[in-house]
């Protein structure tokens, strides 16, 4: 389970993020401080979450993305939707039904974080206008990401044409001047120096590794002293 947390700011107020396998959760509790402040954003995601119109929503999203979704607690809970007496909250909702939707996260960015589907559902209860600036806000966010990858990515394409260039003229001019390859068979010399490469790039990122080890073990020592 990979995580990285990233905020957006959203009318004036930090929204927090965390990424879990490649889906964005959204911090609720972030959301709700917008509505009646910091105070009663827990009542705020309860008060939500025992509606029969959302949790309806939240049992629809389950059975499309959770094949482990219990839906007869599921289904209790919808028939217990609207009675005074009824109380539900996050916490209470993942534990018996297995929910992925929602989950309730502890430490730094704690609080309850919901995947970006329910999230936008849930700005609704902020206000119209919270729900559209967090949607827009959040799609700027996926368009900077994705700006930085193909940044990313083509920078890494043109190192590697320079290194293949490089690679091959050495061949060209170093190696088969000096060698006994015909003009048919001087492909395994370019083939051969490729294999070369390949085991470099190994051997590099092997001793990368031993130093990053090393490290980490003399940290915990000097933890010790």
């Amino acid at each position: 389970m990979t995580k990285k947390n990233t905020t957006i700011q959203v009318q004036n107020l930090p929204i927090s993020i965390s990424q879990i396998n490649n889906e964005d959760y959204i911090s609720l509790t972030d959301m709700a401080k917008g509505k009646e402040g910091d105070g009663r954003a827990a009542d705020i995601i309860k008060n939500w979450i025992r509606t029969r119109s959302t949790l309806e929503f939240l049992g629809v999203w389950e059975q499309m993305n959770n094949p482990n979704f219990k839906v007869v607690e599921f289904d209790h809970f919808k028939s217990q939707a609207g009675l005074p007496s009824f109380v539900l909250s996050p916490g209470n909702w993942v534990e018996q039904t297995n929910a992925i939707g929602i989950l309730v996260k502890l430490g730094k960015y704690g609080g309850t974080y919901a995947h970006k589907d329910i999230a936008f559902e849930f700005g609704s209860a902020i206000s119209p206008v919270f729900k559209l600036y967090l949607i827009k806000e959040y799609q700027r966010l996926k368009e900077i990401e994705t700006n930085q990858y193909n940044l990313e990515w083509n920078v890494k394409r043109v190192l590697s044409k320079i290194n293949y260039t490089i690679q091959t003229d050495a061949v060209k001019d170093y190696i088969l001047p000096k060698s006994n390859y015909t003009k048919d068979t001087e492909w395994l010399a370019y083939a051969e120096e490729a294999d070369k490469a390949v085991e470099r790039s190994k051997s590099t990122a092997n001793i990368g590794r031993e130093k990053s080890t090393r490290y980490r073990q003399y940290k915990r020592i000097s933890h010790l002293i």
